[in-house]
């Protein structure tokens, strides 16, 4: 008989079972549905409780809404503790061995369709003592009690804290205006009482970070184009000054605070002289960053975070081209090595309880071909036993494997990409999407990612450039980038399409770029700079002039922090004055005329970072000289598509489009 645990989530299990298979795809097997890639995630987050007697899962219920669920693990019974008929569970942690404190999500509604806000709530692991502690609308009154609800702008501070009573810490906004936030205030909750007291406040912080044992320790606060960081003793409780940099740019020397150790030690992200971010020791007394690094990653910047146990400092999880693990402690080193030689294929993230009473650690593994799956390790027996997998139809057999290259720049500029090749095709010229990703002060990884496994399953090949202003490999690809938009950005992603024509992986007569965000003007500006290169394009949600991104619209204003368009925008992509006539040669709407070839584009009509007009607009002044040119629009969605029908629909208007421009038949 299975054991419970399997009974109950049986239905979230089909893909660790066919991780059995031999890794093949037959030719008569159906393509994995549009659904299966861009439906919502059926089993999405597994964690342990701090004594690691009880573990709490996030799946979706029969009526399609996220619950939340506790299994014990002395016996593996099941039972759902916290579920809406009007909402799905959002974000959940711990607060202690026995209580459980979430907020709430909707995943059947876009972002203009929202009525409320994500609230806050607490129960225990048996579902008892349930209490809502934040309101999902309007606000408290002013003379608050301590049975009535915080105001709708209270949310969860990410730090998880000691997790040995019965508080959280939560933040409450102070808007400024419609969207942009004076300042946040930090404020300690009891989970059963509602009882709230207001931590002190360094001037307008607005980012706090708790130390090991879950007391506030750094703010963050603007003042002007800086960012300051204050520390707070843990004697006095007085704040003081770490240090300050320029918020957009990081010049002046910055570091970013990361975490505390439990003995009190704070880690520090810097470069200190050197191209690539560090990890360091901040030593408190003296102020200063420590000399020597505590991890370096070759090739990239250091991004990641410490694991650790209530007494110990016990490793390091960081990005490099896919997530990594190094561990400080034998002990861990040797249970990875045992995970890792039951799932050899996947990278396997191991995650530890605050103050373990069982042997059980929680662990995620996922690769290029696989989403995450959830597993529970025994460290006594080395027995992995299956919880959940966030998208059990995908068959890794039926996926395509992404692999690390790189290639020059026109100017010798070392470029990262990441190519993906169709199951079962040769590497000759293929037909080609160059997918771009947005920020663009971002980066793609390693690991298994939706747009590129759906385009590569309908036959196309997927190459995803680390253009120069994507972070992670160093200041001097990321400032490469410093305004750019629409000129050395843009080159290497011509460069990039040439390289896999080179290389005779592309065929040069099919190639479409694509794009979300940023990327989605990359895609609109590859058409402009290079007509001969690119057949096509696919735009979601892309600007199309930057003035335009700045006033916004007559139907809806821009929601971009006016701070960033003071400080952030005239370094990194342009002063709307002095650089005039730079972003009128790389605005995609000023350049419409030279838009020639098909277009596609969707668009969320709810969209407040990239209003609609931007859409609008450009088909408005490219449809007099080309008529291929198709705009799509979600009334209801925001900058990204929020609901699982409209991603179906506008990934298979994209599937039809290029199959009718590059298809690979």
């Amino acid at each position: 008989m299975l054991p419970s645990i399997l009974r109950a989530l049986r239905p979230f299990l089909l893909l660790p079972l066919l991780l059995c298979l031999p890794v093949h795809a037959q030719a008569t097997d159906p393509l994995p549905s549009p659904d299966s890639f861009f439906g919502n995630p059926a089993f999405s987050a597994a964690v342990l409780s701090p004594d690691a007697r009880l573990l709490a899962v996030r799946l979706a219920g029969k009526s399609g809404r996220n619950e939340l669920a506790v299994i014990d693990l002395a016996d593996f019974s099941v039972r759902t503790v916290a579920s809406f008929f009007d909402a799905d569970v959002g974000n959940f942690r711990w607060v202690n061995a026995q209580r459980l404190v979430f907020d709430s999500a909707d995943y059947q509604r876009a972002l203009g369709q929202k009525r409320f806000a994500p609230g806050l709530f607490a129960v225990d692991a048996d579902g008892k003592q349930f209490r809502q502690l934040v309101s999902r609308t309007g606000r408290a009154p002013q003379a608050r009690t301590a049975r009535q609800l915080l105001p709708a702008n209270t949310f969860l501070l990410g730090d998880v804290g000691e997790q040995d009573s019965d508080f959280v810490y939560v933040q409450h906004a102070k808007f400024d205006g419609v969207s942009d936030i004076e300042y946040v205030d930090l404020q300690r909750l009891n989970t059963r009482t509602g009882a709230v007291q207001t931590v002190e406040r360094p001037s307008l912080a607005r980012l706090w970070m708790l130390d090991h044992q879950g007391e506030p320790r750094i703010a963050l606060a603007p003042e002007g184009e800086l960012e300051v960081v204050y520390y707070r003793e843990p004697t006095s409780g007085a704040w003081r000054k770490l240090g300050q940099f320029a918020r957009f740019t990081g010049a002046g020397g910055s570091f970013v605070p990361q975490f505390f150790g439990p003995d009190g030690t704070l880690y520090v992200r810097a470069r200190k002289g050197s191209d690539k971010l560090a990890l360091y020791t901040y030593d408190l007394v003296n102020n200063k960053i420590g000399d020597t690094p505590v991890l370096s990653v070759t090739g990239y910047d250091f991004l990641g975070g410490g694991i650790a146990d209530a007494s110990k400092l016990l490793g390091m999880r960081y990005l490099a081209d896919a997530e990594s693990t190094v561990w400080f402690d034998e002990n861990m080193k040797a249970l990875q090595q045992a995970v890792d030689a039951l799932l050899p294929n996947t990278v396997n993230n191991m995650s530890v309880a605050r103050r373990a009473h069982t042997p059980y650690v929680v662990v995620a593994s996922y690769s290029d071909l696989q989403p995450v799956v959830y597993w529970l390790f025994d460290t006594q027996t080395k027995r992995l036993l299956p919880v959940g997998a966030r998208r059990p139809s995908i068959r890794p057999q039926q996926m395509s494997s992404m692999e690390l290259l790189h290639y020059k720049a026109r100017d010798g500029l070392d470029i990262p990409v990441f190519l993906t090749l169709p199951y079962g095709k040769k590497a000759e010229r293929l037909p080609m999407v160059v997918l771009v990703h947005g920020g663009p002060y971002a980066r793609d990884s390693w690991g298994w990612d939706p747009q590129v496994q759906f385009l590569a399953s309908r036959g196309y090949a997927v190459l995803e450039p680390q253009f120069r202003g994507s972070t992670g490999f160093g200041e001097k690809h990321f400032k490469s980038g410093w305004k750019q938009w629409g000129l050395g950005m843009q080159n290497d992603l011509a460069d990039g399409a040439r390289w896999a024509i080179a290389q005779g992986t592309a065929d040069p007569k099919r190639i479409c770029i694509a794009g979300q965000g940023y990327g989605g003007y990359a895609a609109l500006m590859g058409l402009v700079n290079d007509p001969g290169l690119f057949k096509c394009a696919v735009d979601m949600g892309g600007m199309t002039d930057f003035r335009l991104l700045l006033e916004g619209s007559w139907r809806i204003d821009s929601t971009l922090p006016e701070e960033w368009k003071q400080y952030g925008m005239p370094a990194l992509i342009g002063d709307v004055g002095k650089d005039a006539a730079q972003l009128d040669a790389t605005s995609p709407l000023v350049q419409a005329a030279r838009i020639r070839q098909p277009v596609l584009m969707g668009h969320g009509g709810y969209d407040g970072f990239v209003p609609v007009a931007h859409a609008s607009k450009l088909v408005d002044a490219v449809k007099p000289g080309n008529p291929d040119i198709e705009l799509v629009v979600y009334d209801e969605e925001g900058h990204a598509l929020n609901l699982p029908k409209n991603r179906i629909d506008f990934w298979s208007r994209i599937e039809k489009f290029l199959e009718r421009h590059i298809g690979p038949h």
